[in-house]
């Protein structure tokens, strides 16, 4: 069988054994809805990426970017979605992904090309500032033998930062966007974040909320700030973060762009810009210092684009700097310019997060020791 004859089966094989028994017609061509009743089968071995809550089978998880994978032998593969709004891409052995948007809570059948040994990837790639939504496990149906995971990349690499690493509204073809079709357009995968992650092979976890800034959120709306809500597995700013083995050797932050890109207004704590700059510089300075004893041998990248005249890029170099003089070696600044900002209400589209990924890779590779060998 060839690469294209297993697509055109993959893309006809999904089926879902969830809430009716009728075609669904708000689910894209291949997917269909079948008859609820479907037994689920044995769970597979999950291997799981981003920041989660372990719970039977699967996970729940709010931070963007998480993923799973699994191996399995046989012809079919289900998989238990929970209930939340969520947009999830399958990918069966490498091929293009299917698009799962918004699936009614249930049971997922996935046929695959071919009774062999088969890797799936099941990655999130929306925003769910809204609340937590729950992968509930993948399992092998009857005909179907579960493998162990895939091992974990040796690379890891955590991604922080505000709506310009999350993906927002970055797949539209206009700056003009409803906030259903901004949640619809977000790719977390096809962001700066999973585009860099697949350029050097390395495992992701992506810790970044739209509109959130270091110490001041954007047009200055209350809410907590990206590093008060960094130390929780979920955005209720409760739940315990319990996630073990990740010891990234890269973390890329972008921050300060919901800082400096709109005016102070009357009854917020700073006075003057000026003032709000102090506090951003010394807050960002503690947030990596807190990183820096969390990460000890890790490489910190600091990025901004060029937006507001400067002033986000010029705050976050002075940051960068400040490390620097307090004896930091293992910090850098990479300013990104030439963006078209054509997606969502002017956020980076597609073509501007490669870009920004190749600026970031470019400053990575230019370190002798970002990688480092592990025993």
């Amino acid at each position: 069988m060839d690469i294209r004859t297993g697509r055109r089966m993959l893309m006809l094989a999904i089926s879902l054994a969830a809430t009716g028994a009728d075609d669904r017609p708000d689910l894209p061509p291949g997917i269909t809805a079948v008859a609820a009743g479907l037994p689920a089968g044995r769970p597979l071995s999950l291997r799981v990426g981003g920041r989660v809550v372990a719970e039977g089978a699967g996970f729940r998880r709010q931070w963007p970017g998480s993923y799973a994978e699994a191996r399995f032998h046989g012809p079919a593969v289900s998989l238990a979605v929970g209930p939340g709004d969520v947009s999830l891409r399958v990918t069966i052995d490498g091929n293009p992904p299917l698009a799962l948007v918004r699936p009614a809570p249930g049971l997922y059948r996935i046929a695959t090309p071919g009774e062999r040994d088969h890797d799936i990837r099941i990655q999130v790639v929306s925003e769910s500032q809204a609340g937590a939504t729950s992968i509930a496990g993948l399992y092998a149906p009857v005909g179907t033998t579960p493998l162990a995971p895939p091992p974990p990349r040796t690379r890891q690499i955590e991604f922080i930062g505000d709506s310009h690493t999350v993906g927002y509204g970055n797949t539209s073809a206009r700056n003009d966007c409803t906030q259903d079709q901004v949640w619809a357009t977000t790719d977390t995968a096809q962001g700066p974040a999973g585009t860099l992650a697949a350029h050097y092979g390395a495992d992701y976890q992506v810790d970044a909320i739209s509109g959130r800034g270091i110490v001041r959120n954007y047009d200055g709306f209350a809410a907590p700030t990206v590093p008060q809500a960094y130390p929780f597995a979920l955005l209720d700013g409760k739940t315990p973060d319990r996630t073990a083995g990740w010891r990234p050797q890269l973390v890329v932050i972008g921050l300060g762009t919901n800082d400096f890109s709109t005016k102070l207004k009357p009854g917020e704590r700073w006075t003057t810009r000026e003032a709000l700059h102090a506090d951003y510089e010394r807050g960002y300075v503690a947030f990596v210092r807190q990183l820096r004893r969390r990460y000890p041998g890790a490489f910190v990248l600091l990025w901004a684009t060029d937006l507001a005249d400067g002033e986000i890029a010029r705050e976050a170099e002075r940051v960068a700097a400040a490390l620097r003089r307090d004896g930091d070696r293992r910090v850098a600044f990479v300013p990104v310019a030439g963006l078209r900002f054509a997606g969502c209400h002017s956020h980076p589209d597609v073509a501007d997060d490669r870009a920004i990924a190749a600026a970031l890779g470019k400053v990575i590779d230019a370190q002798p020791d970002v990688w480092p060998i592990r025993r």
